[in-house]
Parts: C-alpha cells; sequence; structure tokens
C-alpha cells in the first residue's frame, strides 16, 4: 500500500502523525492549516479533507478522534470491498483503532502502526481477534481467488468445527491453526493451478516466477498474450505469480515493465553471468541468443534462477514472433525482494528554497520512496524528519558532478535514489548535469535507469512572492558565476536584458574570491533604467535567518549580498510602494492604459 495519508489536525498529533509518516512507506502528512507545520499538504476542513480522501481510495489513518473520520465517510459508505482503509489513531501514540477495511489493509495499518509507536492495535473483526489471521487478507504475495469463501471457513473454525486444508504447493506455515487437518465439511486449498474453488477456499501462494524475454520495442499485448496462453496451457493460475523476471537488459522494456504491472507484481532483473548459470538446467539453450546477450537462454535461465536450485520448470519456454516466456514453481515461497534486482529509479528532486510548506507533494513522495538520499549535506539537512530510514550520501559544495555520477551509479545498482536540490532542480542545478552526463557517455546501465524530475519552487518564485508581484511581467534569470560560463557571455546576456527591459533574477549574483560580476551587471543596468529601480535582496529563503530587503539600484552594493542570496532587479517600470505596514514592488502588465482608455 503506497498511498497513504496520515491525517494530524493539533500540534500534539501532528507529532506522532510523524513517527506514523516515517514508519510506513508512501505515507504523507496531511496537516491542518494553522495548526500543524512543516506537512506535504495542508488542508483548512478536516471533514471535508477525509471524504475526499476516502472518495479518492486514499488510505486515511487519522491521528484524532474516531468520531470525526467517522462522521467524514459516513456518508459515503457503500461497498465495502471497494472501500480504502480508514485507521484512528489516539494523539499520544496508545491506540490504534481500524475503523473500516479491516481486512483490506486497516489491520495491517493499525498493527504497524502500533508497533512504531509502542502502542497497541485495537483490532475487532473476529478472524483476527479469535484465530489470530484474517483468512482473507493473507500474508503478502498471497492472493484470495474466492474471498466470499473465507466467511464460512472462518465461522467453522470460530465453531469449533474442522475445517480441511490441502497444501500442493507453497510455505503455508501461517495456517497452523487449530481445527484445520485432513477433514472437514469446509476446506481450505493452497495451489497454483487456476480452478473453480467449488465448496473450498482457494489461496494462491507466490511460488511461481514467470521468466520473460522479448525483442526491443515489442507491442505489451503480445508479450501478455503469451503469457496468458502458456499459463493457461499449464493449468496455473497468475495469482501465484510471485514476480515477473528476465535480463537485466530488458529493465527498460516497456512490454517488460507493462506486464508486470498488469500482473500487480514487481519486476526483478540478473545478469548475464546469473542467467548463464543456470545453462546446465535449460530445455532450449540458442547459441544465437547467447551470442546477443551473453547467456544460453533469458526465459527459462531467469525463471530458474529467481525460483532457487530446487526450482522446477513447470512451463518450458514458448514463443512468439517477437517474444519468449517460460515458468518454474519455487519449493516454497518467493520472496521478490531477494530475487535478482529492481530496476533502478532516480527521482532529480527540487525541495523548494528551504521550508517544507514549500515542497511538493511530488518531491515529498519522491522522498518517501527513495531508500537513497544524495545532495548537498545541507539540502539533506533541511529535509528533517523525511531522511529517516535513508541511506544519505552527503557531498561538499562545488562537488555537483561527483554527486550526480553517484546517484546514476546508485540507481544502476537497483536502488531508489533521490538526488536532491534546493529551488528547481532544473534552474541552476543538477537535473541538465545529469542529462549531459547520460548524452556524453551514453553507458547502458543509466540508459535502462526510471528518470523522472521533479519540479520545486525556484527561489526566483519565493522571492518575488515575499516581495509581492516582481515578475509579473517579462522577467529572465541570469548566473553570475563565471566558473562555468565565460564572463564575456554573462555581460553580453545582461547587456540584452537590459537593453530588453526584463526584469532580471541574478542567481550567484557574487561569492568570497568573486566580487566583480555584480557591480559590473549593475552598471550595465544604469545605462539601460532608472536609479530608482527597485531592486530586491532575498536571502536565506525559507530558512530561519531570511530578510528580504528593497533599495534602489544606485545602492546597489556587493557587500550586502552573498552565495545565499538572490538579487531581483525590476524593470524600467517596476514600482516600489508602501501601503500599510509593508513596503511592496511590483511590475504592471499596461492595466494602467487599459483605465486610461476607458
Amino acid at each position: 500500500m503506497t498511498d497513504i495519508a496520515v491525517v494530524a489536525i493539533t500540534t500534539g498529533g501532528a507529532e506522532t502523525a510523524r513517527r506514523v509518516v516515517a514508519a510506513l512507506p508512501g505515507a504523507r502528512l496531511h496537516g491542518l492549516a494553522g495548526r500543524v507545520a512543516d506537512c506535504d499538504l495542508s488542508f483548512t476542513d478536516t471533514v471535508s479533507h477525509v471524504r475526499t480522501l476516502f472518495s479518492q481510495g486514499t488510505a486515511v489513518i487519522g491521528v484524532c478522534a474516531a468520531g470525526i473520520l467517522i462522521r467524514a465517510v459516513a456518508p459515503l459508505l457503500a461497498d465495502k470491498a471497494a472501500e480504502p482503509p480508514v485507521v484512528a489513531v489516539s494523539p499520544d501514540g496508545t491506540s490504534a483503532v481500524p475503523l473500516l477495511g479491516g481486512h483490506h489493509g486497516a489491520n495491517r495499518l493499525a498493527t504497524a502502526v502500533a508497533a512504531a509507536l509502542g502502542g497497541r492495535a485495537a483490532l475487532t473483526t473476529g478472524g483476527d481477534v479469535s484465530l489470530g489471521i484474517a483468512l482473507d487478507e493473507p500474508p503478502e504475495g498471497w492472493r484470495v481467488a474466492n474471498p466470499t469463501a473465507a466467511k464460512p471457513v472462518a465461522a467453522a473454525l470460530l465453531a469449533g468445527q474442522p475445517v480441511r486444508l490441502e497444501v500442493e504447493c507453497g510455505d503455508a506455515g501461517w495456517l497452523a491453526l487449530p481445527g484445520l487437518g485432513a477433514e472437514g465439511t469446509q476446506a481450505i486449498r493452497v495451489t497454483d493451478h487456476a480452478v473453480e474453488g467449488d465448496g473450498e477456499l482457494i489461496l494462491h501462494p507466490p511460488v511461481l516466477a514467470l521468466g520473460v524475454g522479448c525483442e526491443r520495442g515489442t507491442d505489451p499485448a503480445e508479450l501478455s498474450d503469451l503469457v496468458r496462453a502458456s499459463l493457461a496451457e499449464a493449468g496455473l493460475s497468475r495469482h501465484s505469480v510471485a514476480c515477473v523476471v528476465s535480463l537485466d537488459l530488458k529493465a527498460d522494456e516497456p512490454a517488460v515493465q507493462a506486464l508486470a504491472r498488469e500482473l500487480d507484481v514487481p519486476a526483478r532483473f540478473f545478469t548475464a553471468a546469473e542467467l548463464e548459470a543456470q545453462a546446465s538446467r535449460l530445455t532450449q539453450p540458442s547459441e544465437v541468443v547467447f551470442a546477443e546477450t551473453g547467456c544460453h537462454g533469458v526465459a527459462e535461465g531467469a525463471a530458474l534462477a529467481a525460483a532457487g536450485a530446487l526450482g522446477k520448470l513447470v512451463s518450458v519456454k514458448t514463443k512468439s514472433a517477437r517474444a519468449t516466456c517460460a515458468v518454474t514453481r519455487s519449493a516454497g515461497n518467493i520472496d521478490p525482494a531477494t530475487v535478482g534486482r529492481p530496476r533502478g529509479r532516480l527521482a532529480i528532486v527540487g525541495i523548494g528554497p528551504g521550508d517544507a510548506i514549500w515542497r511538493t507533494p511530488e518531491a515529498s513522495r519522491a522522498i518517501a520512496e527513495a531508500t537513497d538520499l544524495v545532495g548537498y549535506g545541507l539540502y539533506l539537512d533541511l529535509l528533517g524528519e523525511a531522511t529517516a530510514g535513508k541511506i544519505r550520501h552527503d557531498g561538499a559544495m562545488g562537488a555537483e558532478e561527483a554527486r550526480v555520477r553517484q546517484a546514476l551509479d546508485l540507481a544502476a545498482e537497483g536502488r531508489s535514489v533521490a538526488l536532491v536540490c534546493s529551488g528547481d532542480a532544473g534552474i541552476y542545478a543538477l537535473a541538465t548535469l545529469a542529462f549531459e552526463l547520460m548524452d556524453r557517455e551514453d553507458r547502458p546501465a543509466w540508459n535502462r535507469l526510471d528518470i523522472s524530475v521533479a519540479p520545486g519552487i525556484s527561489a526566483l518564485q519565493a522571492a518575488a512572492a515575499r516581495a509581492g508581484a516582481p515578475i509579473n511581467h517579462d522577467f529572465c534569470t541570469i548566473s553570475l558565476s563565471n566558473l562555468l560560463t565565460p564572463w564575456e557571455a554573462i555581460e553580453r546576456r545582461v547587456r540584452a536584458a537590459a537593453e530588453g527591459d526584463f526584469v532580471i533574477a541574478f542567481y550567484n549574483p557574487v561569492s568570497r574570491r568573486r566580487r566583480d560580476q555584480l557591480p559590473a551587471a549593475k552598471e550595465i543596468l544604469l545605462k539601460h533604467r532608472p536609479a530608482d529601480t527597485p531592486v530586491i535582496i532575498a536571502r536565506n529563503l525559507g530558512r530561519p535567518g531570511e530578510t528580504i530587503s528593497v533599495l534602489r539600484l544606485a545602492d546597489l552594493d556587493a557587500e550586502a549580498v552573498d552565495m545565499l542570496s538572490l538579487v531581483l532587479v525590476g524593470n524600467s517600470e517596476s514600482r516600489a510602494v508602501r501601503r500599510g505596514e509593508r513596503l511592496w514592488v511590483y511590475t504592471p502588465r499596461g492595466y494602467a492604459k487599459k483605465w486610461e482608455d476607458q
């Protein structure tokens, strides 16, 4: 379960909620505005917000009174099989109560929350309380073919009646219950076969490894059809497939990833050497495949590698025009996390200038889902508790290329990596460097990564918002650092922006050794706009010690600026106006002429 909203409505409850978020992968903190700070998402109406989350199918953990959650979702209750879990957690963390969806994740969430907080999960569903398990919510990886059959079986066990248990495959140790044996009117059948389950509760254990191979650009429908036909011919259930496995060269193959999504299982990958180690077990080794990939078989080799030394082929390699598949049965249950490695993920994340309230939900999600965080140490520190449980890779200022290479290499190992940047990752940050390295070096391991860029609020936007509306007309950004760009090119751009009368945001205006560029830019601007043009110096935006200063262009002094500053210079029409207690800066868009014409 990856879409979990932890809702806090009080300051005291927020601390408990943060501990819950840290303990649950994919969870995000939703806080009541004015009471809960540093949250992933703010809201103003608790009942309305919870109702919206519930209607969207989001699991809700409310750190509040149970009655608040009940009143919120009561009008929406209709189909218990389709409704998301709802759990109430006491603000002190001593109790976690599943209110809805006990057998659809709520009991599991409540148990996990109680374990993290040192509290108690107050489970009320009969099977969980009396039997210690829920037959219609089996362990991770197991599937229930006919959930409605769980109720009469559980009722029989609760009544002390014998229930027949047939285990055809897999490790069913979690079903070690009094009353289960060789006889009984009601029955549980553990099988990887596609069966109807007439009078039986059918449980499918995660024992099948589905090995696949395909040509580059294969239609996902072709691979899906081949797999369905192969499983049907072997009489196997898709619900016992634990993972889709293949050669690592196929990690970014759309058809393979689409198949894993269709089956709702992980996709895992092996190196050619790992698959070649299975060569003696293949039924159809191929010299052609070996010449192309370095192993004598992809589909069978991957399936056998995933199933382990005691695994057996239950569906030998079958082919379509452009794809192959094979299926193995493991001697025990397959844990996909121990099989091969996943496709590596790299999220290049902009976290905004500093304050968590400026962090986008997409950025927060990328950080929450990451196993590894790479970034300048200060930027990782700004994440606060969001780094809990993550492997930090702190970098030094000036070592940008090393950080990007490290992030790409870690992701190539199959890890989920977040490369953390301040502001927006695509504005004077590391997104461009990542793509430039990939472009120049064309490394296969990097090219196969699942890469995303999460935008952030830029220092430009934050400074403008703090000051008023100075960039409400045409504007540009210019970095005054000549470490990577010759000063002649920077000077040419400053002159063009001045002549074009753009509002200009100067990034990297000065450093300890670089003090001449800002005064030079000022002299250029004074030739094209008035001396009293408003200038905003924004320092430490969104961080402790934030300052916003407004002065005249003629009074701009490099000694008042440092590397933590952004300098925003208005155009010839920008105005600084004091109204009430505040001095505001804005740039007109031409409405005055419209008013005059009226």
